[in-house]
């Protein structure tokens, strides 16, 4: 006896196919969950010699995210370029407007379209899923201006189908926390620069040299951090000894104060009004607000 295919299988043939039809494939690979997925699909679909994985590299990119990419890359024998963008260098970009992602994604696919076409590669895609067209993401619209497609989105595959999806192909970033650009720990407005990303990016680190697991993000306001944590580690971090630990090792990165508070994707956009919160009340969003501005529940090393 014999069972229809799930609707998941039902998808994962429909990306297959759509893969094949055009041929030859430029996946723009961060080594995220979705671009990983995205890239082995490819890679069944159309084979190593017309694909090809880029990863583009800055400031803004996370030397850990690098790290899962390569590894995802050498499991599966991905073909990988690798180049630089240079987002930092736009005045428009480093001046961290709400509409940042558009710059940041303006350089890269103005870097990836061009090698696409040098090596005959057919379409250039990007690891948006259906869940993304429901936020804030002004770097859609690059990837439009450019011509790049989103074909996980548009056949329907949500980011919980997409881990589901790796798990049965045993691609080691099913269960990757979401990690977006280190940019995206600075509030709008707050210009980023390489030294604030490096802050960023070493306070975090550091945070998973003690143990931290899960969604992580260590937001920047000035000499204050927001260590944001799951439900269960904030449990076991965010007190006592633990909290102290947490404290010194944010510290050390150069931050001066501490503050914890539950992890929540896209923070900074419901702070800046972009999105709406539906799960906060309006006394949760108020709070959020005061903590943004500055009023805050800290630790300091002594």
């Amino acid at each position: 006896m014999t069972h229809p295919p799930t609707a998941l299988a039902v998808k994962e043939a429909a990306l297959v196919a759509w893969l094949r039809a055009r041929g030859s494939v430029l996946v723009g690979f961060s080594g995220g969950v979705d671009s990983a997925y995205l890239a082995c699909l490819a890679l069944e679909a159309v084979g190593p010699s017309r694909l090809l994985a880029v990863i583009g590299r800055s400031a803004s990119y996370p030397e850990a995210q690098w790290a899962r990419a390569r590894a995802v890359a050498d499991r599966f024998a991905i073909p990988v370029l690798e180049l630089d963008t240079e987002e930092l260098a736009d005045a428009r970009y480093a001046a961290n407007p709400v509409n940042r992602c558009y710059f940041c994604k303006t350089e890269l696919w103005s870097r990836l379209v061009p090698v696409a076409r040098a090596r005959g590669l057919a379409v250039v895609v990007d690891g948006t899923n259906a869940d993304d067209l429901g936020d804030h993401r002004p770097g859609a619209q690059a990837a439009r201006e450019q011509g790049v497609c989103s074909p996980l989105a548009d056949l329907g595959f949500t980011k919980a189908e997409i881990r589901e999806a790796s798990r049965a192909r045993d691609i080691p970033t099913w269960d990757q926390p979401a990690s977006p650009c280190l940019s995206s720990r600075l509030p709008y407005g707050t210009a980023v620069t390489p030294l604030r990303l490096r802050t960023v990016e070493a306070a975090e680190a550091a945070l998973r040299a003690l143990g931290v697991e899960g969604n992580l993000r260590v937001r920047y306001f000035g000499d204050r951090a927001r260590v944001e944590l799951d439900p269960a580690s904030m449990a076991r971090w965010s007190v006592g000894e633990a909290a102290a630990r947490v404290t010194e090792a944010v510290c050390a990165a150069g931050f001066e104060t501490v503050e914890f508070a539950p992890f929540r994707s896209g923070a900074l956009n419901v702070l800046a009004g972009l999105i709406a919160d539906a799960a906060a009340s309006p006394a949760d969003r108020a709070h959020e607000q005061a903590r943004g501005a500055g009023v805050s529940f800290s630790a300091e090393v002594a």
